[in-house]
């Protein structure tokens, strides 16, 4: 990339990276994104990689004439995560004594006086010694720097998710002291997952690139084993995998697009009053469970609903599904369904098969023939379950 300078209103000189000028095409404006102002590395454990991309990027920016600085970065006596630091200018540290004991710490009053334009600062969820400065914590220090205007690039583990943490401790028996809100990760411009196989970490591990020899055995034995390895992998894909299908369904609705993306299965069940909604709900929850879907029960209230039973149990059966309850207000339910379900990048719309009878469709409608008629047109397949109920065949079909 070739540096050009420009001076902005202040009259401050800035560094802007722009494309070589022996482009074989030409790329129109704002055709790639910015970077974005904070930037996450997180990975299933220590030593897989996390400083490491950290550094690297730091450096390619650099390279491309952004002004980078590393607030703190741990290399925990790697000598490969330090030759990574290459000639990348580093703030020096705040010594702080605790107890008797020697302390450095990211001098957060330095990189806010040098105000750089991006800075490395690993580790977000360390808790600061006391009195080295104004928080408790590292990523108030980020927010901090943030707020000041400077782009930030961290890592963090997933054991220390505040949504986390608790279930890290039973599975693995660890303590896990510092967290992080969940809320500080998800303001991340972007949230990058930094992978590695449970395999290949405990060779890291052995071959002395994670922790210090005396410390191996006892790592291998406890919080490394393999199940926990890959546990923690497990969770780690999955915040992430969220936080992608978040963002994706964002971009879309912000668009309007109207088509539905098969990134992955979304099962919607629609639910009434009528009996036997329960056995739809089950049927929809096991279509889920075996396509490793989302799981939506959606109940449509409308101007000319009749009376039917409370909802409260049905309620109570999608939670302990693992569904996500929703109530939509709308005068025509077919069409309700079917916008839900674009809106929700919904992949399969499930029914309960209706028991009224052939006149009262016929002079009434069919909801059912509706949505699948609309469905038809978003590309969003239906499923239409029979409602067994015992109580209801021997007294026979209701109105609804």
């Amino acid at each position: 990339m070739i540096a050009m300078e420009a001076i902005d209103g202040a009259g401050q000189h800035e560094v802007r990276a722009q494309p070589p000028a022996d482009l074989p095409f030409e790329v129109p404006p704002d055709t790639v994104g910015p970077a974005g102002r904070f930037r996450i590395y997180i990975g299933a454990a220590a030593g897989v990689g996390k400083t490491f991309a950290m550094l690297d990027e730091g450096w390619r920016r650099h390279r491309r004439g952004t002004d980078v600085v590393i607030g703190f970065v741990e290399t925990h006596g790697r000598p490969r995560t330090a030759e990574e630091i290459r000639d990348l200018e580093v703030i020096s540290r705040k010594l702080v004594q605790y107890r008797g004991t020697a302390f450095e710490e990211m001098d957060l009053e330095a990189v806010l006086a040098r105000k750089p334009e991006l800075a490395l600062v690993d580790e977000l969820a360390h808790t600061n010694v006391p009195g080295s400065g104004r928080h408790e914590k590292r990523w108030q220090d980020v927010l901090d720097l943030l707020d000041a205007g400077i782009a930030v690039i961290t890592t963090v583990n997933v054991q220390h998710l505040e949504s986390i943490a608790d279930a890290v401790e039973h599975m693995t028996g660890a303590k896990v002291r510092e967290r992080v809100p969940d809320w500080v990760v998800r303001k991340a411009d972007q949230l990058e997952l930094i992978d590695s196989s449970p395999e290949q970490l405990r060779r890291r591990l052995v071959h002395g690139n994670i922790y210090p020899p005396e410390k191996v055995a006892d790592a291998l034995a406890h919080f490394f084993r393999t199940e926990n390895l890959v546990a923690l992998r497990e969770l780690a894909l999955r915040f992430v995998a969220d936080e992608t299908e978040e963002e994706l369904l964002e971009y879309l609705k912000g668009r309007d697009t109207g088509a539905v993306w098969d990134t992955r299965e979304r099962i919607m069940v629609a639910v009434t009053g009528a009996p036997g909604t329960d056995n739809v709900i089950r049927r929809a929850a096991r279509i889920a469970a075996r396509t490793k879907g989302e799981f939506l029960v959606v109940h449509v209230v409308s101007a000319d609903q009749g009376s039917s039973r409370p909802l409260d149990e049905l309620e109570q059966l999608a939670g302990d599904l693992g569904a996500e309850w929703h109530e939509i207000n709308r005068d025509d339910p077919a069409r309700g369904l079917v916008d839900f379900a674009e809106q929700h990048q919904v992949t399969q719309i499930v029914l309960g098969a209706s028991r009224r009878s052939r006149w009262a469709e016929l002079t009434k409608g069919s909801v059912i023939r509706r949505v699948i008629r609309f469905a038809s047109d978003s590309d969003v397949d239906v499923h239409v379950i029979a409602r067994r109920d015992l109580a209801v065949l021997e007294a026979g079909p209701d109105n609804g």
